[in-house]
């Protein structure tokens, strides 16, 4: 089906006088009792006095109808339909009705042709009513179908007569036997005798069945009086285990209560219970969140000690010292701060310390550069170790977690120890 069809359907069913507004959704899916109606008002406005039969509610009244119109239209308008598509009532069904209204719609549009065209047939003395004249046309069209038929029966018959004529000349010509014709009368009135015969020994049987049923009838009647008092016994009696039944009953329904309570209280307890769980992973998901902001904030804070140190150190290299005073040597060793490097934080080792005891000839200023070097390396190797240090408390969680209830090793961490050089280290 395609939409210029549907389209064109209904436009010509509009122009031809259709009551009904016709939708082109009205065709999307099976629609037998809409088909059935235009069917049948497109015969009626093809030929009046078409008697089609309009019940379509069982599926074999539904194939008649479509065999009738589509009978009708072959005989009467020459126009052949597919059964199959009418009775899908759907799209397909549209191109097979199509057929039907193109020709009225035709019709109509040559009509209103030849009446703008000749005017002067309105003033005519003598109208033509064409609605008068069909039951007219009906039985000239009827006629002329009889005398067709009848005309090849006659053909035929003609067409005998050679043959014919000899058997009844022979038979004209020979005498009648006077024997033979009463035999035959004998024989007729004897079968005549024969039917009546039979006849009245129906007619006789008839009475006797009449009775027969009759008593047929009184007998059932009987049986069912029997059968309904019967019933209503029974009904009356009350059966010996209806009072162990009720109880049974009444004990299943208490049964029932009580499971039902059980089930909603079941069901209460497991929506607490995943209330309850929900609650503790929204806490669990708090601390760790709040676990994550310490620990970034702790690797922050490492590295802005770690960075102050590295500008502590730079600054005490850049500090001039005399190779020949012990004493400038010790005072500058007491003056150095010491970097958080060097001290011990959570979970660490003893102090490191680095630095050189001897006094101060032409050799200590290439020993102070090559100590300063080696601050240097242990500067980056400290760095390495702090950052392994930084992921086993990423990993280690719990550690973390006690690190709140313990302040002493926080400050500890925060605040490294500063610890004393002195000779007497050695």
């Amino acid at each position: 089906m395609s939409f210029r069809d549907l389209r064109n359907f209904t436009e010509m069913m509009r122009a031809l006088g259709y009551p009904r507004l016709i939708s082109m959704e009205n065709f999307r899916s099976p629609n037998f009792p809409l088909v059935a109606e235009i069917l049948i008002w497109l015969v009626k406005r093809y030929e009046p006095q078409m008697e089609i039969p309009s019940d379509v509610d069982t599926e074999s009244d539904r194939v008649f109808f479509i065999k009738a119109v589509a009978q009708f239209m072959a005989t009467k308008a020459h126009v052949k339909l597919n059964l199959k598509r009418l009775y899908q009532a759907d799209g397909y069904a549209v191109k097979e009705m199509l057929k039907i209204t193109s020709i009225l719609y035709n019709a109509m549009k040559t009509k209103e042709n030849a009446g703008g065209d000749q005017n002067n047939d309105e003033n005519s003395k003598f109208k033509f009513d064409l609605g008068s004249k069909i039951a007219d046309l009906k039985l000239a069209r009827q006629l002329g179908s009889e005398i067709t038929a009848k005309g090849a029966a006659l053909f035929d018959l003609l067409g005998q007569e050679e043959d014919l004529r000899e058997s009844r000349t022979a038979a004209i010509a020979r005498p009648l036997e006077i024997t033979e014709t009463e035999r035959a009368i004998r024989a007729a009135v004897k079968d005549v005798t024969e039917s009546i015969q039979m006849t009245k020994d129906l007619l006789n049987n008839v009475s006797s069945d009449e009775a027969s049923l009759e008593a047929k009838i009184e007998k059932k009647k009987q049986d069912l009086e029997r059968n309904q008092k019967r019933l209503q016994t029974l009904q009356s009696v009350r059966p010996a285990f209806m009072d162990e039944y009720e109880k049974i009953e009444e004990d299943l329904e208490k049964q029932y209560q009580t499971y039902v309570e059980k089930y909603r209280n079941l069901s209460f307890l497991e929506q607490q219970l995943d209330d309850y769980h929900r609650v503790e992973q929204e806490r669990f998901e708090e601390a760790e969140m709040a676990m994550k902001m310490r620990q970034n904030k702790l690797k922050e804070e490492e590295k802005r000690l770690m960075r102050s140190g590295a500008r502590d150190e730079d600054s005490d290299v850049d500090i001039p010292e005399d190779e020949g005073s012990d004493s400038d040597i010790d005072d500058g060793q007491q003056a150095r701060p010491h970097h958080p490097r060097h001290t011990q934080i959570s979970g660490r080792g003893g102090a490191r310390f680095i630095g050189s005891m001897r006094g101060g000839d032409s050799e200590e200023t290439e020993d102070s550069e090559i100590d300063v070097d080696d601050d240097d390396e242990d500067d980056d190797e400290d760095g390495e170790e702090d950052e392994e240090e930084n992921e086993d408390l990423d990993e280690d969680n719990d550690s973390l977690e006690g690190s709140s209830g313990k302040p002493g090793r926080t400050n500890q961490s925060l605040h490294p120890q500063i610890l004393e050089e002195s000779d007497n280290d050695f």
